[in-house]
């Protein structure tokens, strides 16, 4: 029987808002916390072959490091995970402008995304559910969007995601998980071997933003079809490894049917045997190496140098609101935007 989930403080924000930290616990002795704030995955203690806990995922102590510092870590990212090339789209004939916060380009939902904003915290029996209304307007995006992200430990030792938004106009949307993961609990990620179920990725620009063609993986360092370390051929002669600083690319998934959750991805960790399995209904996964961490953030006793963490983010295309080609991802009135994701996480002997 999984243990109820607790609520604890975890820090005040500038407006005097309380901040709390939830605790989900099964019967594997695996814990996840989870803040009010961003919806941010804080901790995953997990054991390893031996049964011996680690946390495995990035983050920090205290609340300040994730309103000032964090690169997104285990943050909840909306109203659209990844990037729209210029800060702009046009949309029903209307052209729309967003804060620009990653070069000349929108990154994760602008300046004051979802990661960085304080989500209403209700318990409902085994899942935690955060709610957060989006005014119209908001970082530029029209219409209001009500969104609801419901978290969820299983006795399987699989966290899962449930997204579920409305809007009262025409708005992109494209929600995600942004966890930072390094299943040894620390050092390098470059040894982790990595499968991803994809045949071609979405090839980008020195800006990141994507030509609007797919790439084939086949014959290049991109291909991650059968298991192989991360770092192998990260430091190729390549040129999306060039624009990427490594790998920081979205793959389309092998997915026959596009709705299907299905899995994504496969981590092992080869010296503690963690194993992290990535399920979704989401057409893509955006794969990145921890290529911009550089040893100056610091958190729960640990420095996070480069190549300290992997991210493996379902979501879908970037840029899709100027790429025609790309799947939709504009969301109506009337419409609703539901999509799950489960990391589940398990030991190779």
């Amino acid at each position: 029987m999984q243990a109820p989930i607790q609520q604890a403080p975890f820090g005040t924000l500038p407006n005097g808002e309380q901040v709390s930290i939830f605790t989900l616990a099964n019967a594997n002795r695996m814990t996840v916390r989870i803040l009010d704030f961003g919806g941010i995955i804080t901790e995953i203690h997990v054991p390893d072959r031996a049964g011996a806990m680690q946390d495995v995922a990035l983050g920090f102590d205290t609340l300040d490091p994730y309103r000032a510092d964090s690169p997104y870590f285990g943050a909840l990212i909306g109203r659209y995970g990844n990037r729209i090339a210029g800060g702009r789209f046009t949309l029903d004939g209307q052209q729309y402008w967003l804060p620009v916060n990653n070069g000349k380009n929108h990154l994760h939902g602008g300046i004051q995304g979802f990661d960085r904003v304080l989500w209403q915290a209700r318990i409902e029996g085994e899942e935690l559910v955060l709610a957060y209304r989006s005014v119209d307007g908001e970082q530029g995006y029209p219409g209001t969007l009500d969104a609801t992200v419901r978290y969820r430990l299983t006795d399987d030792n699989e966290i899962v995601v449930r997204f579920h938004a409305v809007t009262d106009r025409a708005t992109p949307v494209n929600l995600t998980q942004h966890s930072y993961f390094n299943l040894a609990g620390g050092g390098s990620i470059l040894d982790h071997q990595l499968t991803i179920d994809a045949d071609a990725f979405v090839a980008i620009d020195a800006d990141l933003i994507p030509y609007g063609q797919l790439a084939p993986v086949a014959g290049t360092p991109f291909d991650f079809r059968s298991p192989r370390a991360i770092g192998e051929r990260i430091g190729e002669d390549d040129e999306q490894l060039r624009h990427g600083g490594g790998y920081d690319h979205c793959y389309a998934l092998n997915k026959p049917d596009a709705k299907a959750l299905t899995r994504a991805a496969r981590v092992v960790e080869p010296v503690s045997g963690r194993v992290l399995e990535l399920f979704t209904q989401e057409p893509g996964v955006q794969f990145y190496s921890g290529n911009f961490l550089d040893g100056s953030l610091q958190g729960k006793g640990q420095v996070y140098g480069y190549r300290g963490g992997f991210c493996l983010e379902p979501q879908h295309f970037p840029d899709s609101p100027n790429q025609p080609a790309f799947p939709n991802t504009i969301l109506r009135p009337g419409e609703v935007y539901e999509t799950e994701s489960r990391f589940r996480f398990s030991v190779e002997n």
